[in-house]
């Protein structure tokens, strides 16, 4: 295995673990960076390097991770049968030294050499994304930059679905992907950390969420004088948001229009579709009458928040 050494992980506190991942770019980072990430944009990887990204809580569902990979890695050679061996350490690219990763296991295999493993829990409303031949793409990409880091040439990915579908896929490696992550990622890194120049937030789900993540309340009526940019910018956003209501109006005309086609029915078909207006029966409660006939339980489950609406005037 070609990569180096960089440091020992077994005794590392978390604080100390986040510091040396600072110093580059890790196989976790590679899905954000070339924008296939819906949990992270390019931005947020940016300032978890220079120290800026404001801290996320741990949950359940990461707790749970953690919890499980010595199962699901277990299970992988027990079915497989080969051997796999932890790598307690952060590992370097020998030559690109931003290059780093924490490899879940590495596969021991005397014949085609050793691999990497990457060991992984999804939810069972994520299964389609690992049927047949899927694999989510950020995983994809992770795995190809352990293969990157460490010159070996395959790997494998070993899933818990649900908490009872086990799976797991045998990967090659890919030189052109890998060719093509490099340099994005060298890119960024130079041109962006290094340079101190934050990339363009973009209109991901998760630009939006890191957004009300460092700015989750404002200063009550706090004015800023924006650039100049900005007139570019609401020009963009009013232009979109006419093509939205104009999309949203085609929309709500078909639905309305296969609604009265349907009538009575639930279900219209066509030689290529199912149109479905199906019966959904709920239940919610009035927190109006609540807060009317029983103030003293609304003020007792209500939770407090603060919401940040953003809308664009014409002054004057």
């Amino acid at each position: 295995m070609q990569a180096n050494r960089l440091v020992n992980t077994a005794n590392l506190s978390q604080e100390e673990w986040e510091q040396w991942r600072r110093g580059g770019i890790s196989g976790s980072d590679i899905g954000a960076i070339c924008g296939v990430d819906k949990w992270r944009s390019p931005i947020a990887v940016y300032l978890e390097k220079i120290g800026q990204l404001p801290e996320r809580e741990d949950n359940e569902y990461m707790y749970f991770g953690r919890l499980l990979e010595e199962v699901v890695a277990d299970e992988f050679s027990r079915r497989t049968g080969y051997k796999i061996q932890r790598r307690n350490a952060i590992l370097q690219h020998p030559q690109n030294k931003w290059a780093i990763g924490n490899i879940d296991r590495l596969i021991l295999d005397a014949e085609r050499g050793n691999g990497v493993l990457e060991v992984k829990t999804a939810s069972e409303f994520v299964r389609k994304e690992w049927e047949d031949d899927n694999i989510p793409e950020a995983y994809q990409l992770q795995l190809q930059w352990y293969l990157y880091i460490t010159g070996l040439t395959w790997g494998a990915f070993a899933v818990l679905i649900g908490g009872n579908k086990f799976r797991y896929k045998i990967i090659e490696r890919d030189e052109e992907l890998i060719e093509l992550m490099v340099r994005i990622c060298k890119n960024f890194w130079e041109n962006h950390v290094l340079a101190g120049i934050p990339p363009l937030l973009d209109g991901s789900e998760a630009s939006t969420e890191l957004l009300n993540r460092m700015y989750p309340e404002g200063e009550a009526d706090g004015k800023t004088v924006l650039p100049d940019e900005a007139e570019e910018l609401i020009a963009m956003w009013e232009e979109a948001n006419q093509d939205l209501e104009e999309a949203t109006r085609r929309k709500r005309e078909a639905e309305n229009r296969l609604k009265a086609l349907i009538g009575e029915s639930e279900i219209g078909i066509t030689p290529e579709h199912r149109v479905v207006w199906k019966n959904v029966a709920r239940r919610s409660v009035d927190t109006r009458a609540l807060k009317r006939e029983h103030p003293d339980i609304y003020e007792k489950f209500a939770r407090p928040g603060t919401l940040r609406r953003f809308w664009i005037k014409q002054e004057g």
